[in-house]
């Protein structure tokens, strides 16, 4: 095998998952040593990628891929490169073959480097932040500009849509963070903050009970996790999960996870419900930024990298959940074992209560008499007057 194909080798400068049917999912990376688009395939009974990639697409000698994202429906992708464009590529898939095409989508070329790309949680809009501050908002697949705002930020640091895909976040390198509606691409508020602190990260809530906007924030020199409500856009609380700066964030499909990557590779991975941490793996990628942060779509994996560890897949060591036919199965156990209790009771109802029967009161009958014997009462209507 050669070692610039394996997943845990080669300059990588970003990763991120791949959903697909029957929870077969697969992972892309970008790399630079050669300079490409790789995918490989995710075994979740080993926590490993395959050793070598499913398909490759390779770009121009000096072109880098900066960041990636892949629609819901996991057959598209769109990664913006150094030279200042966004490819997009369809990813088709016919059992263990996976081929990865370019698209041209004229709109995506010429627009300058563009450090944050995102698709809305239903597919239906496409947003990218560039390094010159400029906001654009596509209507996906059709490419209509809703937004194309210069003036958005001074320069990109992060973004997300909310799990309705009414609303986008955006931070800026200056610490600052504005709220965008995707319908038309009004702007909505800034987000309030101190004089020594910067928003820098920002992910929403995505349980559907909790409509709240985590962001990582740098107060002087201490790193919070500050919670605002969207409803109002104020502040609820904040709490200090890193000693260390973070360099990204991301949130489990289900919401149930919020996890963070440092600037010198630990991560830890946070309980929403009660902000407790329930996974930290510290110097996982040692001493470099964490680029990229994501979780498996169906299991309690994340996918990290960084330009000098490459990608890795970390099982997170997170309280065991039941799954849906453990449910089930539960549920079928329990009713089985009201039957077996019904007719234990019924069965030895008389010595269980233990109430003396009068001389002249027949015992319980049995259950053949209940039921009556068919030739013993078939007049039984016949002296009925109808």
């Amino acid at each position: 095998m050669d070692g610039g194909d394996s997943p845990g080798q080669g300059t990588v400068t970003c990763g991120t998952w791949i959903r697909r049917p029957e929870n077969k999912h697969l992972v892309v990376v970008g790399k630079t040593t050669p300079s490409s688009l790789e995918i490989f395939s995710f075994d979740p009974e080993t926590t490993s990628l395959s050793a070598s990639p499913k398909a490759k697409y390779e770009f121009e000698e000096g072109v880098i891929p900066v960041t990636i994202s892949v629609h819901p429906n996991g057959e598209e992708l769109v990664c913006s490169i150094s030279s200042g464009d966004c490819k997009l590529f369809e990813l088709s898939a016919k059992e263990d073959k996976i081929k990865l095409t370019a698209k041209e989508q004229i709109p995506l070329q010429g627009i300058g480097l563009q450090k944050c790309l995102a698709f809305s949680v239903d597919g239906t809009r496409f947003s990218t932040g560039g390094a010159d501050g400029c906001l654009r908002i596509f209507e996906w697949p059709s490419m209509r500009i809703i937004l194309d705002e210069r003036r958005a930020h001074k320069s990109f640091q992060d973004m997300d849509f909310s799990l309705d895909s009414e609303f986008l976040a955006s931070t800026s390198t200056d610490g600052s963070a504005r709220i965008w509606n995707t319908s038309d691409g009004t702007p909505i508020t800034t987000l309030t903050r101190n004089s020594d602190e910067k928003i820098e990260l920002c992910r929403f809530s995505k349980d559907g009970t909790k409509p709240f906007l985590f962001c990582s924030v740098q107060r002087g020199d201490k790193p919070l996790t500050v919670v605002w409500d969207i409803s109002t856009w104020k502040k609820v609380g904040h709490k200090r999960l890193l000693r260390k700066p973070a360099s990204i964030m991301s949130i489990s499909s289900d919401g149930k996870y919020l996890a963070l990557g440092t600037k010198d590779g630990d991560i830890c991975v946070v309980e929403v419900n009660n902000m407790e941490v329930r996974h930290r793996s510290k110097r996982l990628h040692l001493g470099s930024d964490i680029e990229s942060l994501a979780f498996c779509p169906t299991e309690r994996v994340v996918l990290t990298t960084s330009k000098e560890w490459g990608a890795m897949v970390t099982k997170l060591t997170v309280p065991a959940e039941w799954k849906e036919w453990q449910l089930y199965l539960l549920l079928l156990g329990m009713f089985l074992a009201s039957l077996v209790a019904f007719y234990i009771f019924f069965e030895n109802s008389d010595s269980f209560w233990n109430f003396p029967l009068p001389n002249n009161q027949a015992a319980r009958p049995i259950i053949e008499p209940f039921l009556g014997d068919p030739q013993s009462d078939q007049h039984i209507w016949d002296h009925v007057d109808l």
